[in-house]
This record gives structure tokens, sequence and C-alpha cells, in this order.
């Protein structure tokens, strides 16, 4: 999962001085299964983020991440090791069922929307409380 505004990139893309200068050398970005790269982070160029780990918002990665772990920061560090006896559920097992994900889904709405009601909905139009 890459979440909203990362950047991942494989080179460099000027140089220091001169900021006309070829590009260097790109190298690929290796993002083994089920990683999650949170909100702005920023994914360097050689990096390989291991199986199962998470990358912190607004991390700058520039060197491997081992496998279950997660790692905040600038520049990243491992910050907590994840075990992976626990098991992982992946965004893919859930679309294995789209029933039972659609039923999942529908039990989360109606426990979590329960309160609301005709008369609550126009009471907060009417008379708006701040918790509205």
């Amino acid at each position: 999962m890459i979440a909203d505004g990362a950047y991942l990139t494989d080179a460099d893309w000027h140089g220091i001085y001169d900021r006309l200068a070829p590009v260097g050398a790109s190298e690929p970005i290796l993002l083994e299964d089920n990683v999650w790269i949170g909100d702005g982070a920023v994914v360097c160029k050689g990096v390989t983020v291991g199986e199962n780990s998470i990358i912190g918002t607004g991390s700058v990665v520039t060197s491997d991440i081992p496998p279950n772990s997660i790692a905040a920061g600038n520049p990243a560090k491992v910050v907590r090791e994840l075990d992976p006896a626990q098991g992982y559920v992946t965004r893919a097992q859930l679309f294995e069922d789209p029933k039972a994900l659609n039923k999942t889904m529908n039990d989360f709405d109606k426990d979590y929307l329960k309160s609301n009601s005709t008369l609550g909905w126009l009471r907060s139009l009417l008379f708006p409380k701040k918790s509205d």
C-alpha cells in the first residue's frame, strides 16, 4: 500500500552544483510483499523495504529496511520489530470474498451510524451542536 503523497524516486535527477548536469545512475527500489508506505514518505533510490514492513508518515528512507519492521524518521530507522508469528491480513485477502467484504462493510456502517436518525439530522440542521 502506498499512501497519499508518498514519493518513490530511483534517481538523483540532477547534480549538486550544476542543476543541468545529466542524471546520475538510477537504482531500482524494491518493495517486498505486504509493505505499507505512509503518507508523505520518501523512498530513495536503491532501497529495499522488506516484507511486511511499514514506513511511517513523512519518513525519508535512504537505506534498506529489514522485513517485519516499522521504520520512521529522517533518515528512517527501525523503531519497532513486528512478530511474523502473529500473522498478517493483507488488502488482497479482503477482496478474495467480495460478498463477505460487502457484509463486513455494511455491518461496520450500521454500527458506526446506528445513532443517526432523520430527527437527529433535522436537529443538526436547525440547532447544530459543536459535536455535529
